[in-house]
């Protein structure tokens, strides 16, 4: 329990700072990208306790549902949460400065405006990868959110569109939308197809192109560039960094979240080695501040929280940590019982004390059929 109290207290003193600090440039070194239906609050209360420096974003939110829908039921977000970035979807500069002003009111600290998302519903909205053929528009939303808020902006795009290949395309972008001010651009370095491919095929099928975000880093030397895509371990961000200023990772942040786990190490090298930024990974040993136990444990406490107090249902909160035994003996009857709909009229607290004796019994029998192995 100390351990718990003592890291908890770590993740307040890191809020408490950026909360004083809102509007200063964030450190984008590491970050987990915004993910439809993944990255709400919930999920991002739990990446907060495996990293407490990790720059967190939000599901993309479209301009409508602020202005015409529950503002505040959008917004809402977890204190603990910072450095916490508000995605948005629009195509509008009225209308993203409106939202720029309720993120800046909310407390959020970074507007990010997505120009990356190829799905047809984004598509018929005119915002999304669509935008980058509309580079002087883009400029023009930046500018407005801009002069509405004192919060940075930042830009998730792609590298191109449709199966054309042209570097110019993407440089051309980049060269305008950062004469508005923008400074920060997260690059998914794949085309995006707005035909014929599914958002999933969108993010696998068109193939990543790294050496183009390191091109644009070279063109753009005082630019922040952010690389997104395919990045699956510590040695692929640790590539990455040599090249650009930070890296993004998606679904396997959400999948193996236990990465998130040795981030913090990586931002303690960068401050380390500020001075020599090709050595900021050189070293990246840690030493995870809480078990995968504690963790839980600390995730059944925010469910019993939320359950009280916003009546939100344990289930909602404990999807997105299903991942946190990954690959790991007895992982599988783990989650198989935090994911049993039998089980939720009973407390968080009963369904994981029946989890980690699930857990426990799979690796002793594991042991037992080591040991057998051995023997024989």
């Amino acid at each position: 329990m100390l351990t718990n109290i003592t890291y908890l207290a770590k993740v307040k003193i890191v809020t408490m700072s950026f909360a004083k600090n809102a509007g200063s440039p964030l450190n984008c070194l590491l970050s987990v990208a915004p993910m439809m239906d993944w990255t709400d609050r919930h999920c991002r209360y739990f990446h907060r306790l495996l990293s407490t420096r990790a720059l967190l974003y939000t599901e993309m939110i479209t301009t409508g549902a602020l202005i015409f829908g529950d503002s505040n039921y959008h917004l809402r977000h977890n204190s603990e949460e910072h450095p916490v970035a508000l995605q948005l979807g629009g195509s509008d500069p009225k209308d993203l400065a409106r939202c720029a002003q309720l993120a800046f009111q909310h407390g959020y600290d970074e507007v990010n405006l997505n120009c990356g998302c190829p799905s047809e519903r984004v598509q018929r909205g005119a915002f999304g990868a669509c935008l980058m053929n509309e580079s002087k528009l883009v400029a023009e939303c930046v500018k407005a959110m801009r002069d509405a808020s004192p919060l940075p902006v930042t830009v998730k795009h792609r590298i191109g569109l449709g199966r054309g290949e042209s570097f110019d395309f993407v440089s051309d972008f980049v060269g305008e939308v950062s004469q508005a001010g923008c400074t920060t651009f997260i690059v998914h370095a794949r085309n995006a197809w707005l035909e014929g491919l599914s958002p999933k095929e969108n993010r696998e099928i068109p193939p990543l192109k790294p050496d183009w975000a390191y091109r644009l880093k070279q063109e753009f030397p005082k630019l922040e560039f952010v690389y997104n895509g395919g990045v699956k371990t510590l040695a692929d961000i640790q590539l990455h960094l040599q090249h650009l200023d930070g890296v993004m990772v998606g679904r396997e942040a959400y999948h193996n979240p236990w990465i998130l786990t040795s981030w913090d190490a990586v931002f303690e090298s960068q401050t380390v080695h500020s001075q020599t930024p090709s050595d900021s990974t050189s070293d990246t040993s840690h030493k995870p501040s809480l078990t995968r136990e504690e963790v839980e444990a600390l995730m059944v406490i925010y469910m019993e929280r939320e359950q009280k107090e916003n009546n939100v249902h344990w289930s909602s909160v404990a999807r997105h940590m299903l991942g946190l035994y990954h690959a790991q003996p007895g992982g599988k009857r783990w989650r198989r019982v935090w994911s049993d709909h039998k089980l939720k009229n009973k407390t968080p607290q009963e369904v994981s004390s029946i989890a980690q004796q699930a857990l426990i019994k799979e690796r002793e029998k594991l042991n037992l059929a080591g040991e057998a192995l051995i023997n024989n």
